[in-house]
């Protein structure tokens, strides 16, 4: 029977993480990379700047390539992209997602102005590129013999909302088109799990909200629904992406595991 810490070891393995010039994205890789992975991050912003500060064990292990989710021809050609770059594919996290910003015309709106075009562009980044990206990798994860997938969800891809926590000041809600696509993303590895098992693994962490400069008053509403009593922080995924990476999940798949301080409990 293997230690624990051999569980949790990727050494000799590779790993592609979507979004990883973004918080959550860069804490994943790292936290891959402290287990012993080659991390290759994605993003549409270079990420080469945040690849070269993640934990290495020789120089020049890790790679980032820059791919924009939105474009077809970008997302099939990278898994080969890093496969030839580190040496194999053994892991793939998909932590990017379009989020969309209150100044998109038609996004944080109520529901009779949300755009169709953003409804779109939300649907193609977080749950057609994930599909495509997995659907590109997976003669390399079958090769791997450690395969395994992990998308990263969203409290509001498994419940509604809770508008008493919102309002049009300072936090305006989460549009309908996110929640789909967090939901669709969740029931996709599920069906994945069946699909491609025995093979690889297809998981999902689906985090509650994370701090980020966040609106005192929404904070504070938040904290006091949660039963942890705190907003999460990127650190908290760090744990369950290492733990679904790694062989001390092989028996683990088609799961949605809710980090989300007990939030979903009620």
């Amino acid at each position: 029977m293997r230690s624990v810490p051999d569980l949790f070891d990727l050494a000799g393995r590779s790993a592609l993480v979507t979004g990883g010039a973004g918080h959550l994205g860069q804490a994943i890789g790292g936290a891959l990379a402290e287990c012993g992975a080659r991390v290759a991050l994605l993003d549409r912003h270079d990420p080469s700047a945040v690849a070269s500060s993640l934990p290495s064990v020789e120089a020049g292990e890790h790679a980032a390539l820059t791919v924009d989710l939105a474009v077809e021809d970008q997302v099939r050609a990278a898994p080969a992209a890093v496969a030839d770059a580190l040496g194999g594919l053994d892991i793939i996290v998909h932590a990017a997602a379009f989020v969309g910003a209150d100044a998109h015309t038609g996004w944080t709106t109520p529901v009779e102005l949300q755009s169709l075009s953003k409804w779109r562009e939300a649907l193609e980044v977080n749950l057609t590129a994930p599909f495509a990206l997995t659907q590109s990798a997976l003669s390399h994860l079958r090769e791997s013999g450690h395969g395994s997938v992990i998308h990263i969800g969203s409290i509001y891809g498994a419940l509604g909302p809770d508008w008493s926590l919102y309002d049009a000041e300072d936090v305006p809600g989460t549009p309908a088109a996110y929640a789909a696509s967090k939901g669709g993303l969740m029931q996709m590895t599920r069906w994945l799990a069946t699909s491609l098992a025995p093979d690889i693994r297809v998981n999902a962490i689906v985090p509650g909200g994370i701090e980020r400069d966040t609106a005192p008053r929404f904070k504070a509403a938040y904290e006091k629904r949660t039963p942890l009593a705190r907003m999460a922080s990127e650190e908290d995924v760090k744990g369950a992406a290492a733990f679904l990476a790694s062989d001390a999940a092989s028996y683990v798949t088609g799961q949605c595991l809710m980090v989300d301080g007990g939030w979903s409990a009620w």
